[in-house]
């Protein structure tokens, strides 16, 4: 039985096991309650998601969330490549030459804990942090994990390690890259990718190599559907004509939904396994805050 993820073209092999427990998520803020955002501060909410990977399960143990907000009301450089967005703060990498007053690192709540990473996916996520910080342009997300880290693969948990003991992820974003719900509140997701982020090495152990794409909800759009039976173990490429691509490992009742897709025109690509027949989908047209339905999807053998 073939198994994996792919676009016409390309060979990118990826397990469709799925999880579904996840211990210590925050749930999102539903209180109908909205207090005043105080003078000189701003709202932040950031939302946890996740593309799907090699595993039964990825746990993560974080601990903290911290944003870095230059307070001189200044902008980062938006030139640099989405592949420099993540790395380990033991990096030492600097890249802003900006008077250190301007920078505050400011704490988020959070609800620290184990996260089971592979359950935020087809439109599910959880509120990671949020809270009030200083007015001013946010350039930098800090997440410091615990040593709770683990995998499960055919069955089997393995701890799950960074580099020489590292604890804190740096995510890189541009000051245009946040909803904004108003002036003050703002929000991103977090985009968790699994497949690029556990590295196996050569003695079977397997390490923490963290990439995490941002997205938002209202500057972008997204695609949904069904796709059955379950059988034919679909796993769904999403493309379009500047080698953007997104994946998706559909639910057992067979939806799926990949959001943080940018507005235009995107084609569907469904791999199917167990002797049924592939299919694509094209055109598929992506607005900016909205959700794009596809027609149900039958698999043949």
């Amino acid at each position: 039985m073939k198994n994996f993820l792919r676009k016409p073209g390309f060979g990118v092999a990826i397990a469709v096991i799925a999880a579904f427990s996840m211990m210590g998520a925050c749930k999102k803020d539903n209180s109908a309650s909205n207090p005043a955002i105080p003078a000189n501060k701003q709202k932040v909410s950031l939302y946890l998601s996740d593309d799907p990977g090699y595993f039964d399960k990825v746990f993560l143990d974080i601990r903290k969330v911290e944003v870095l907000v230059d307070t001189c009301g200044g902008t980062d450089d938006n030139g640099w490549n989405d592949k420099d967005r993540c790395w380990w703060d033991e990096d030492h990498r600097n890249d802003r030459n900006k008077p250190d007053t301007c920078q505050v690192w400011d704490s988020l709540g959070i609800n620290p804990g184990v996260y089971d990473l592979l359950t935020l996916r087809n439109g599910a996520d959880t509120l990671l942090a949020g809270g009030n910080v200083h007015k001013g342009t946010m350039e930098r997300i800090r997440i410091t994990i615990g040593d709770q880290n683990s995998l499960v693969k055919d069955g089997v948990t393995y701890p799950v390690k960074s580099i020489s003991g590292q604890s804190k992820i740096i995510v890189r974003v541009r000051h245009n890259e946040w909803d904004e719900l108003s002036t003050d509140n703002l929000q991103l997701w977090l985009d968790f990718d699994i497949q690029r982020s556990i590295i196996r090495t050569w003695n079977g152990k397997f390490i923490l190599r963290p990439y995490i794409n941002v997205f938002t909800i209202l500057k972008m759009g997204s695609i949904s559907g069904k796709v059955t039976p379950w059988d034919a173990y679909p796993v769904i490429s999403i493309y379009n004509n500047n080698n953007d691509t997104l994946y998706a490992l559909p639910w057992r009742s067979g939806e799926f939904k990949v959001r943080g897709l940018k507005v235009g025109d995107w084609n569907v690509f469904v791999n199917a396994s167990n002797g049924y027949q592939d299919t694509t989908i094209t055109g598929v047209k992506v607005e900016r805050g909205k959700d794009t339905k596809v027609a149900d999807i039958k698999l043949h053998k």
